[in-house]
């Protein structure tokens, strides 16, 4: 059914029930109000969302958020009536609650003064978006006491709600400051603990519902189901009544997807060395200690601080770089990390470029800039001011706290004080790099790292045919050489997939079925997993019996098996040979250069 209507003078027609105050959202008809979210059930407590309804018997102020739209109705916003009732509507809050910024800011818009009415000092308007928010969660640990002058907002007894899972809900939705993380701490007893934003390294918070980072793709937000109430307790579901396009499904599960393929590129990525292992740094203990990663986000336009280099709140005056943190180890990760000395120069150049009074050191031990224009750039930095020191890698370093600083005390070199510490960490596999290899039969080499086929002829191909690497999977490598990489594994990639037939290895593994014993050995063996046991059904004749026999043999996948030999050389039948390395050509092959010896002596 249409409902056709008029609003401030216009018309407008919706085909399904609503509010005055949705009809109005919709066409960008401002209606200010409190006590209205979307994700609850309209109240009308605040009074400020009054509009009159003209007819020919007369008006009368209706709150928008509850009156429903009905056929002929006709609605004013702004007339001399509905702005007298708003205006004293803001002059009684105001008065109530004369600190609170949402009322001072409506107040303006309306013109209205400093309020006639005894002053309060309180921050609770009575709206009850908290309570029915609560209520929603299915928890009800606030709700309204008392009646008239006596009317307050609290827990039952103004005592810690042992039912109030300190969910923060009632801060988010409330429109003034009587909730505050602070004060929701009060009402359950327990301490609010904000999520840590991933993305952001932990140095702000994120909501359940959240974008992974702002370039993720699909872009779409995903939810954290360890923390969404709606998971915990089946209660809540707000998201959902936001969401226009109905894109939020609870029971949606994950899916296992199985796909015929023809290759694979591994290129999942690296993790930062956790600088934790070297308490000499003071990394986790001092405030002022960071690591380069989370730098980077500190400086980034879309960080934490929105690009302002700040710690605990203050803009760092003397700023301090230590390089090879977890790299170059006798002991540990011998190998260099390749992007932390020109990382480092940029971070030391950004610093000059926001905070052109701050002091900037570099301890470093080589400054590896092997890039195109890299040395150009490091030479650059060194003349904005960026001062580096060197040291030798045994050198002792260390950082202690000193009140609001940090001291660097370096062998060879005065101690400094610094306002920030930033820690060049290691690049080091991920933790999930032993499964990947033993799922994707591939090696690892000595760094922990996946293993190239050959470092110069093959440096995109593995030990397994269709399988390729790309990025720091391999080795720790910054993006130029990454973009290349990803190139080459691509194009290995499509000459496989564009031609109908591919060669295989004229050297492979063959099993005689008549002396194997059928005892799997070989079949563990196989690092390609190019063998199997299979059963087959020796007739009677086969073996001079009465009866026929099933048994089970070997049987080697030839487009699987790699002519490694492991096999040949393991199978105590002596029933696996190689193609072209058969026993009886070896053996030929021997006594040849044996009766060439014999002859030449």
């Amino acid at each position: 059914m249409a409902f056709k209507f008029t609003i401030d003078r216009t018309e407008y027609e919706v085909d399904e029930e609503k509010t005055i105050l949705e009809v109005a959202q919709e066409n960008n008809i401002e209606i200010p109000t409190l006590c209205y979210n979307k994700a609850l059930t309209p109240y009308g407590s605040c009074r400020l969302c009054v509009v009159e309804l003209a007819s020919d018997r007369g008006s009368r102020l209706v709150s928008a958020c509850t009156f429903p739209i009905s056929d002929g109705l006709n609605v004013l916003t702004d007339s001399e009536m509905v702005m007298k009732s708003r205006k004293m509507t803001i002059e009684l809050l105001l008065s109530r609650s004369p600190e609170e910024e949402v009322l001072i800011d409506l107040a303006k818009e309306l013109g209205v003064g400093e309020p006639r009415f005894k002053m309060k000092d309180d921050n609770c308007i009575f709206c009850g978006l908290c309570v029915r928010m609560c209520e929603s969660m299915g928890i009800q640990a606030i709700n309204f006491t008392g009646r008239g002058m006596d009317r307050e907002l609290g827990t039952p007894y103004l005592e810690p709600s042992d039912v109030c899972m300190t969910c923060g809900a009632c801060a988010f939705i409330c429109p003034t400051s009587r909730f505050t993380h602070e004060k929701a701490e009060r009402i359950s007893g327990n301490k609010p603990i904000p999520i840590p934003a991933e993305f952001n390294e932990g140095m702000d918070s994120r909501h359940v519902n959240y974008i992974p980072f702002p370039q993720a793709v699909p872009k779409i937000p995903v939810i954290d189901k360890e923390r969404c109430v709606y998971y915990q307790t089946g209660n809540c579901k707000t998201c959902e009544n936001f969401c226009e396009a109905g894109a939020i499904l609870y029971d949606q599960e994950d899916e296992i997807l199985e796909l015929d393929i023809g290759s694979i590129v591994i290129a999942t990525g690296f993790d930062m060395y956790d600088p934790n292992l070297k308490p000499e740094f003071g990394y986790g203990k001092i405030d002022n200690v960071i690591t380069g990663m989370e730098f980077e986000r500190l400086v980034s336009a879309s960080g934490p601080t929105e690009g302002h280099i700040e710690i605990n709140g203050k803009e760092p005056k003397k700023v301090v770089f230590i390089q090879c943190v977890g790299s170059r180890e006798r002991d540990g990760n011998e190998y260099c990390s390749r992007v932390c000395c020109m990382y480092t120069a940029k971070h030391g150049h950004l610093v000059r470029e926001k905070l052109p009074d701050a002091e900037v050191t570099v301890y470093f031990t080589d400054v590896r800039a092997f890039g195109k224009g890299f040395e150009e750039f490091y030479n650059r930095v060194m003349g904005e001011g960026v001062k580096y020191l060197r040291r030798e890698l045994d050198d002792p370093i260390e950082v202690v706290e000193n009140d609001d600083t940090a001291v660097v005390k370096a062998e060879g070199h005065p101690d400094i004080e610094a306002d920030l510490v930033v820690l060049a960490t290691a690049i080091v596999p991920r933790a999930d790099t032993p499964e990947m290899a033993r799922i994707f039969n591939i090696s690892q080499s000595a760094d922990g790292f996946f293993l190239e086929a050959h470092p110069k002829l093959k440096p995109v191909d593995t030990a397994t045919e269709g399988i390729f690497l790309a990025g720091c999977s391999q080795s720790p490598k910054d993006i130029p050489d990454t973009v290349a990489q990803a190139s080459g594994a691509a194009s290995r990639v499509c000459d496989i997939l564009s031609k109908d037939q591919i060669e295989a290895e004229s050297i492979v593994s063959h099993v005689n079925e008549e002396i194997c014993s059928g005892c799997g050995i070989c079949v563990d063996t196989c690092p390609y997993g190019a063998i199997e046991l299979e059963e087959r059904v020796v007739t009677a004749n086969e073996r001079e019996a009465l009866f026929d026999t099933v048994v089970q043999t070997a049987v080697v996948s030839s487009a699987l098996c790699k002519g490694c030999g492991a096999c040949a050389g393991i199978c105590p039948s002596g029933a696996i040979d190689q193609h072209c390395f058969e026993v009886e050509q070896i053996s030929a092959m021997i006594r040849s250069l044996l009766i060439e010896s014999n002859t030449k002596n």
